[in-house]
């Protein structure tokens, strides 16, 4: 939703602005431009070593990065009956927890590791000297790794993260007795440590992984003002996080949207294309157009009203 949205715009828009910029997620799907860099890097999770590898595509100024590991691409079946957390909606996947650890350590791994040249300006790896935005709870292990593993290596001593909150309601609760499978001290648990009213996935204490990524990041930001004071309004709001935001502090920052992908003169999905010199005989038209299709009573004087939102239970 809107975090693929952002994960879409922002980064050509920050490319545009002359930074060199790269997006880490997994591969859920054969991606027909993404090749393999032929980069394989080992890495430790729940106790075992696991080679994940690198495919790589340039667009729009941008280096997209897809880590690729069997527990990405072989749950996801086909783009339309893929469930990417889970089986099916409401249930997750058993090894959640593995999978977005290894992301977030690949993720730390891929700025040193892979020597991309795409890019006239720049050339070789990114190095240490890096900001990392890691977007909700799925990649909150980021900062935590980068305190715990690398900075006392003396690696990334300089680098920053930033933490975006899209999605408050979706948090990362965990048994507390996962800890352990996280690689990480112990000195950390502290910022993991959670306790809410609920039976699920257990009773009483559990692990909190975006209460981690609030606590141990640079930044925390989000994706408006008005839910930036809404996060630390109370505990409704907050999801019983309010606090620890208040704490840290959060900025939000309006959504932007991507005018090359939002652009009537080009949208391939309108059958009347407009700019601004003639949306006002245009607009009628793909109104009219809308109406029929979707069996409303065809009449260009009517208002149309969109909502975009989320339906869940």
């Amino acid at each position: 939703g809107g975090l693929g949205d952002v994960l879409g715009g922002l980064p050509p828009a920050m490319a545009a602005n002359g930074h060199r910029v790269m997006t880490v997620s997994p591969r859920y799907d054969q991606y027909k431009d993404a090749w393999d860099t032929g980069v394989p890097v080992e890495i430790e999770v729940g106790g075992r070593v696991e080679t994940v590898r690198f495919f790589h595509c340039y667009k729009r100024g941008v280096d997209r990065v897809f880590v690729d590991h069997p527990s990405f691409l072989e749950r996801v079946w086909g783009k339309t009956g893929s469930k990417i957390y889970g089986p099916s909606a409401g249930e997750d996947y058993k090894d959640n927890q593995f999978r977005f650890s290894l992301l977030c350590q690949a993720a730390l791994e891929a700025p040193r590791v892979l020597n991309l040249n795409s890019n006239k300006y720049f050339s070789g790896p990114y190095g240490d000297e890096v900001v990392f935005i890691a977007n909700d709870w799925h990649t909150a292990l980021l900062p935590c790794y980068l305190k715990a593993i690398y900075k006392p290596e003396g690696i990334y001593e300089n680098a920053k993260v930033v933490f975006g909150i899209h999605n408050i309601a979706y948090q990362g609760r965990f048994p507390i007795s996962d800890f352990s499978v996280l690689n990480l001290p112990e000195n950390l648990k502290g910022s993991f440590d959670f306790i809410d009213g609920y039976n699920k996935p257990v009773k009483g204490r559990k692990i909190n992984w975006m209460k981690a990524g609030v606590l141990e990041s640079d930044r925390v930001v989000t994706v408006s003002p008005f839910y930036a004071q809404e996060l630390v309004s109370g505990e409704d709001k907050g999801v019983e996080l309010d606090n620890i935001i208040r704490k840290t502090g959060i900025t939000g920052i309006v959504n932007g949207m991507d005018v090359q992908e939002w652009n009537p003169a080009t949208d391939k999905y309108l059958g009347t294309k407009y700019d601004n010199t003639t949306v006002l005989d245009a607009k009628p038209l793909v109104k009219e157009a809308l109406q029929a299709e979707v069996g409303l009573p065809v009449d260009r004087n009517i208002p149309v009203i969109g909502f975009i939102g989320r339906l869940e239970e």
